[in-house]
């Protein structure tokens, strides 16, 4: 059996907003982008090569889904970003006005700082050691 995880919903305040950074702050790819009528759109953005799996960026449609915007996790980091250069891409997302929540710090797994998106959720760029 072949299954993978293919989207993970992010719920945002604007779908053009949410496109705009993560192709200008990230460098992710627009992947697709199609009306579905009402003002709904199946909007999908992912890492430039597409490894793995995307963002199903979903605008909130609810006050309770509204209230979810920036904090899908209670608070705790979300979202991984992993790259195979943390020094460079750490340097390009802050060029780029990513806003980073702590310094660049070494832990036993690799290097690693948190970020926050768009909206408000917290992620982390880490780059692995060996493992």
């Amino acid at each position: 059996m072949d299954r993978r995880i293919a989207h993970v919903s992010l719920v945002v305040r604007d779908y053009d907003e949410a496109i705009q950074w993560f192709t200008r702050c990230l460098g992710f790819e627009l992947i697709e982008d199609t009306d579905q009528g009402n003002g709904k759109r199946w909007v999908v953005v992912g890492p430039a090569g597409r490894q793995g799996m995307t963002l199903l960026l979903a605008r909130a449609a609810s006050p309770e889904q509204a209230r979810a915007v920036g904090n899908q996790t209670g608070g705790r980091v979300f979202l991984f970003l992993e790259t195979d250069d943390f020094d460079r891409d750490h340097a390009a997302m802050k060029a780029a006005g990513v806003t980073f929540t702590e310094e660049p710090r070494r832990e036993p797994y690799g290097k690693v700082a948190v970020f926050t998106d768009v909206c408000g959720n917290k992620w982390d760029l880490i780059q692995y050691g060996k493992r």
